[in-house]
């Protein structure tokens, strides 16, 4: 399908889904901007796919403005450093029973996926930019193999999206983060106690390593440390209270140990996170596990010295995810979501916005980010002996060699 940017009556769609991140609103600005610079109509739908997924192609009704879905217009202009999300989110996944290509062709399994491209014919919508997540990311692939163009913006506070170096959001997340973790080492400090902290990062280490990084924590710990391996409680438990020992006899009885929330997918079976939300997915922050990993170094702590010591567990989440951007985040965001309207223009359908260095746009074939046969999207964790990786080791606490 040709999208010719002269034809009036068709309309861009933008759709955000996920989870929040800082600089939401500046791509939804941007890109919306964009378009009605060039006399493209903007509709913005209201909850990710929450509601265009069960739209009903004999019932146009279905679909209503102010409750569904929104037209855009040029006072999206002062979104651009606003917190949340102007269009709302969810973690709707319509494409979550979709195994393998052949899915596609199958009524029950494309349902919702079917119900989606009913919906933009509904409204006439000639093209759509999906911003979000890995599972955003697949659906816009779904949704391209269907013959709907489609341009897709890297939404993720994880940072761990390949095809792009930094994600919008992520700087302004660890710069929160750094807050915290500073406030709260401060705290130990003062009480000779300890803190673990419990960060984002389902599938990757890059918030842990960055936030302990810059709020000078004293360990830092996340799936990439553990390699394949399943997580000994008992063992890290240990190994903390090496690190706390190590400490006090440089009269330090104080410290702060940052854990990746992703951690928890690595607990003992009876551990593992099993609760999920309405849309199937995992909530890790039920499972709290830098909670259990606490609770064990007080212990361990307390059978290996016979004293007590204050360890504190404290979660830190939903804070990062709604600051207001950092300048580095609406610069960036700014730029991938004017990024989406470039590639519509040069009918790049089917590619990822991505950047250079020096914010160059480029475009990234969905075929380079989504296995073609599991179409399942690649990710990009820190890699053990890399750079970063190295220097998140080489800034946790070693004690002085005497």
């Amino acid at each position: 399908m040709k999208i010719d940017l002269t034809d009036r009556p068709r309309r861009a769609g933008v759709v955000f889904s996920g989870g929040p991140a800082p600089g939401a609103n500046t791509v939804i600005s941007a890109v919306t901007l964009t378009f009605l610079n060039h006399g493209v109509p903007v509709v913005g739908f209201l909850k990710g796919f929450e509601y265009i997924e069960d739209f009903d192609p004999r019932d146009p009704s279905s679909l209503r403005e102010g409750t569904h879905y929104v037209h855009l217009t040029h006072q999206v202009s002062g979104l651009r450093n606003r917190r949340g999300v102007f269009l709302k989110t969810s973690r709707a996944n319509p494409g979550k029973c979709i195994r393998c290509k052949d899915d596609l062709d199958d009524p029950e399994r494309a349902k919702r996926l079917k119900n989606i491209v009913g919906a933009l014919a509904c409204l006439d919508v000639g093209v759509l930019v999906t911003i979000g997540g890995d599972d955003t990311l697949k659906t816009a692939n779904y949704l391209h193999l269907m013959g709907i163009p489609v341009v897709h913006v890297p939404k993720t506070i994880d940072n761990d999206y390949y095809g792009i170096a930094w994600t919008f959001g992520y700087w302004t997340a660890v710069d929160m983060a750094q807050d915290i973790l500073l406030n709260l080492r401060g705290d130990a400090e003062a009480t000779d106690s300890w803190f673990v902290i419990e960060l984002m990062g389902r599938k990757a280490g890059w918030i842990t390593y960055a936030a302990g990084i810059a709020g000078m924590a004293d360990r830092m710990i996340a799936l990439e440390d553990l390699g394949d391996a399943m997580l000994d409680v008992d063992a890290m438990a240990g190994e903390i209270v090496d690190l706390i020992v190590a400490r006090e006899r440089e009269d330090k009885g104080y410290g702060v140990i940052c854990l990746a929330e992703g951690l928890a997918e690595r607990l003992p079976e009876a551990l593992r996170p099993k609760e999920i939300d309405r849309h199937g997915n995992l909530l890790y922050g039920k499972v709290e596990v830098g909670g259990i990993v606490s609770e064990a170094v007080s212990r361990a702590y307390k059978e290996r010295t016979g004293r007590k010591k204050k360890v504190t567990y404290k979660q830190v989440g939903y804070e990062t995810r709604s600051r207001g951007p950092i300048s580095f985040d609406v610069v960036l965001g700014a730029m991938l979501g004017y990024g989406a309207f470039k590639l519509v223009a040069e009918e790049k359908f089917g590619h990822m916005v991505s950047v250079s260095d020096n914010f160059d746009i480029q475009a990234i074939p969905f075929e380079e980010l989504v296995d073609p046969d599991t179409l399942v999207t690649k990710l990009r964790n820190v890699g053990k002996g890399s750079d970063f990786y190295t220097l998140k080791e080489a800034l946790s606490y070693r004690p002085s060699k005497k």
